[in-house]
């Protein structure tokens, strides 16, 4: 199995063909050849448990212990106070907005994608991390879970590894020009503040193509892209995929 046992991880394991999988008595997604991927969130409790049915009904498993993690404070001034603190009348496009994102992190796909290795889509400094509170014009706000990447209006991001555009959207309350796409089984990859999108719903993406521009849109102090990636709607920290050298 790869990854961290740690709060904020990604983990993926390999069984024998046609096992049945189960984190903490929920069965998992495994594909054909026995892959299968799940994640833990930023406060994710420590002790979970890993078990397996293999094709001859032999039972097993295995003790997770994770890693608990502490996080920074980041103050970030300079935003737009409506995004802040919005008034009364943009409740239901957030709402709205929201429900978009949500249904798109929900996409089950048998796409294998999630196996690669995944590159930076921006080589550039990195102004913001996983995990950290916070601080909006000192108003302490929800964590922040995405990696931010800081650079010029325009800058050419890149896919970090095959996916399906499953949302765009170019204009979002909280996030400006917004992107998702499906790496399959639940792990998808969603890019925010754009400026431009190049790519289209539905449209097959191979790892290090183009697919957007930095901007500074929505809930920003300046331009740079907000990078995150989701197992589901489990939140996961994109440092800890970018450790991960595929299957």
């Amino acid at each position: 199995m790869q990854g961290e046992l740690t709060q904020g991880s990604l983990l993926i394991g390999k069984v024998t063909p046609g096992s049945d999988v189960f984190l903490d008595g929920k069965e998992l997604d495994v594909t054909q050849f026995g892959e299968f991927v799940f994640g833990f969130g930023r406060d994710s409790k420590l002790d979970h448990q890993l078990s397996w049915r293999d094709p001859q009904n032999t039972q097993h498993k295995k003790e997770l212990k994770l890693k608990k993690r502490q996080y920074k404070t980041q103050k970030v001034d300079g935003v737009p106070q409506k995004t802040v603190t919005p008034s009364q009348d943009k409740l239901s496009r957030i709402r709205a907005e929201s429900a978009l994102v949500k249904t798109a992190r929900q996409t089950l796909s048998v796409h294998r994608y999630f196996l690669q290795t995944f590159i930076v889509p921006l080589d550039a400094p990195i102004t913001g991390v996983y995990g950290s509170q916070r601080i909006y014009n000192g108003t302490p706000k929800r964590p922040h879970f995405g990696l931010d990447y800081a650079g010029p209006v325009g800058t050419l991001i890149h896919a970090p590894a095959d996916g399906v555009v499953t949302l765009t959207h170019d204009d979002m309350f909280y996030s400006g020009g917004t992107l998702i796409m499906d790496h399959g089984y639940g792990v998808s990859s969603t890019f925010i503040h754009l400026s431009e999108l190049l790519v289209r719903d539905g449209q097959e993406i191979k790892q290090g193509d183009v697919i957007a521009k930095v901007g500074s849109g929505g809930r920003s102090s300046g331009p740079h892209l907000d990078w995150r990636v989701n197992w589901f709607n489990v939140r996961i920290d994109p440092q800890l995929v970018l450790k991960l050298n595929g299957l």
